[in-house]
C-alpha cells in the first residue's frame, strides 16, 4: 500500500486538517490563472501529493524557488481534492525552500529519459518514478528475505568479504592488496611489494565471490543459518545480467538433503514474491504498465503454482525433442542456456521448474556426488521470463570424496584446510542454495538491465559515484 497516502487519509477522516506539512522534491509546477499546482514527492510511496497554492497566498519572490527538482516544505490545510487524479491535496499557506534547483540545468526533466542517460545521473534518478519504485521494491524484498528466514528459526550470520579461498574455483576474483602504489605513474599503477608473503595478509587475498563455504562452517554448529551480503566477481562481462558487485542470499541447513533444499527454495521464492505483491501494489502496477506488461500475471502465477521437478537428463531429452532451432545446441554434459530454461518454464511446463542431478563436470567441487559417478546433487530453480533464479546443492560431506574431487580438478588443498576440517570433525549432511538478489529484483520489477536495480552499478570500466 501507499503508506504515506494512507496516513494522510487517516488524518483527513475527521475533516480538513489545518497545520499539516509536506516535505519533498518538486516534480512539476503548473501555473493557472489565480492558482498554482505543485506535484511533490518524498519517495515514501509512488503517489505524488498535489499542493494547491492560490495566487497571493505565498511570498512571490520565495515562490519563484519552487521549480522542478527543488527541495521544499509546504505548510497548510489537508483537504479533499476538488479535481481528478487524487483524493486529497494540501492547500498551502506557508513555504520553505530548503534547496533550490535551476530548472534549466536540472538533469531530471519532465520528458522521458533513456535508461542509459539515467545511469549517468544515478545520484539523482531515485527521485523519478521508475527508480523510486525500484528502490522501494528492493527494500521490501530485502525485508521479506529476512522475515522468511527469521520466522523459520534461521540465524543470520555475516561471512567475510575478504577471503583467501575461491569458492567457485573459477579464478574470476578481485585481488585485495596493499602492494599497489596509490599514486599513478605515467597513467599506470606500480607494484610496490610484489611478494604476497610481504603483503598485508601474508598471502594472496581476494574479494569473495560467495559466502557459501564460510556459511557451511556455521551450519555445522547452528544448524540453520543464512548470509545476505555483498559479493564480487571480476568477470569481464557487459551483459544486462552481470555486475561486478552484487548481493547474495545464501541459506545453509545441516541435516538436510537435496529434497529438503528444493522444498526450502520453492517456499522461499513463492513467499518473498507474495510479500512484495501485497506490500507494493502501486509500484508493481507502474512496472506492469510501463516496463513489462505480463509482470503481474507472471508473479501471481509463480506464487499460485507448485513448481515442477525434473532431472537435468530429463530436461535435455525434452529440449532435444522440442523441434526448436536453438541458438546454442543442446547436448548432455553442457550447461543449459537462458533460451533452454525459458522454453522449459514458459512453453513446455508453463510454471517454475526445479532441475536436479547435473553432470559433475559442469558443477563446483563441493557438490555431493551421486552413485552413478556422472552426476551431482545440484539443483537450479528456473522461473518464467528469466530462467535460472536460484542455484544450490547438497554438499559433499565425505572427506575422501571431497579430497579426490579437488585432486581431480587440480585445486590446491591448503587454502581449504578449514573446509576439509568440517569433514574430519563431526561432518553432517547439509545443503544450501544461493540467490542473486539483483536477479530477484529484476524479476519483481520487470527491469531489463541489472544495472537499473542497484543504486550504483559496478561493471567493467564503470565505477562512478
Amino acid at each position: 500500500m501507499d503508506y504515506r497516502r494512507e496516513y494522510l487519509r487517516d488524518l483527513l477522516a475527521s475533516g480538513p486538517r489545518a497545520g499539516a506539512e509536506a516535505y519533498g522534491w518538486v516534480k512539476t509546477r503548473r501555473d493557472s490563472k489565480g492558482v498554482s499546482f505543485v506535484q511533490l514527492n518524498d519517495g515514501s510511496c509512488f503517489a505524488d501529493l498535489q499542493v494547491v497554492v492560490p495566487a497571493g497566498t505565498l511570498d512571490a519572490q520565495g515562490f519563484e524557488g519552487v521549480t522542478n527538482g527543488a527541495c521544499v516544505r509546504f505548510g497548510g490545510q489537508l483537504v479533499e481534492s476538488q479535481g481528478g487524479g487524487q483524493s486529497i491535496e494540501l492547500l498551502a499557506d506557508s513555504l520553505t525552500v530548503y534547496g533550490p534547483a535551476d530548472p534549466a540545468a536540472y538533469p531530471l526533466q519532465k520528458k522521458g529519459a533513456s535508461m542509459e542517460f539515467l545511469r549517468e545521473i544515478a545520484h539523482l534518478r531515485a527521485r523519478g518514478n521508475t527508480f523510486g519504485a525500484v528502490n522501494r521494491v528492493r527494500n521490501r524484498a530485502a525485508w521479506a528475505v529476512h522475515r522468511f528466514f527469521q520466522e523459520r528459526g534461521f540465524v543470520w550470520v555475516n561471512t567475510p568479504v575478504i577471503t583467501a579461498s575461491d569458492c567457485e574455483g573459477a579464478g574470476q576474483m578481485f585481488a585485495v592488496t596493499t602492494a599497489l602504489d596509490p599514486h599513478l605513474q605515467d597513467g599506470k599503477y606500480r607494484l610496490a611489494e610484489p611478494d604476497p608473503a610481504e603483503d598485508f595478509f601474508g598471502k594472496p587475498a581476494y574479494l569473495t565471490v560467495s559466502g557459501q563455504l564460510n556459511v557451511e562452517t556455521l551450519a555445522h554448529g547452528l544448524t540453520n543459518v543464512y548470509t545476505f551480503g555483498p559479493t564480487f566477481r571480476a568477470e569481464n562481462s557487459n551483459t544486462p545480467r552481470h555486475l561486478a558487485e552484487f548481493w547474495m542470499v545464501e541459506p545453509e541447513q545441516a541435516f538436510c538433503d537435496i529434497e529438503g533444499n528444493m522444498n526450502l527454495a520453492e517456499e522461499f521464492v513463492r513467499t518473498v514474491i507474495g510479500e512484495v505483491l501485497e506490500a507494493c501494489p502501486a509500484d508493481l502496477e507502474f512496472f506492469n504498465q510501463r516496463i513489462e506488461q505480463t509482470l503481474l500475471d507472471t508473479l501471481h502465477h509463480v506464487v499460485d503454482s507448485p513448481f515442477e521437478r525434473m532431472t537435468y537428463t530429463e530436461a535435455v531429452h525434452l529440449l532435444e525433442g522440442s523441434g526448436e532451432a536453438w541458438e546454442f545446441p543442446v547436448a548432455w554434459g553442457s550447461d543449459l542456456q537462458s533460451e533452454h530454461e525459458r522454453w522449459l518454464t514458459e512453453k513446455k511446463v508453463g510454471r517454475p521448474v526445479i532441475l536436479t542431478d547435473y553432470p559433475r563436470e559442469i558443477k563446483a567441487f563441493y557438490m555431493r556426488q551421486n552413485d552413478d559417478g556422472k552426476t551431482v546433487r545440484a539443483m537450479d530453480v528456473l522461473v518464467p521470463r528469466i530462467g535460472e533464479l536460484i542455484g544450490g546443492s547438497q554438499r559433499e560431506e565425505r572427506l575422501d570424496r571431497l579430497e579426490a574431487r579437488l585432486d581431480e580438478l587440480g585445486m590446491p588443498k591448503e587454502p581449504y584446510w578449514w573446509y576439509l576440517d568440517l569433514r574430519r570433525y563431526g561432518s553432517a549432511p547439509h545443503a544450501g542454495f544461493g540467490l542473486g538478489f539483483e536477479r530477484l529484483v529484476m524479476y519483481l520489477t520487470g527491469m531489463k538491465n541489472i544495472r537499473d536495480v542497484v543504486p550504483f552499478h559496478r561493471t567493467p570500466g564503470d565505477a562512478e559515484f
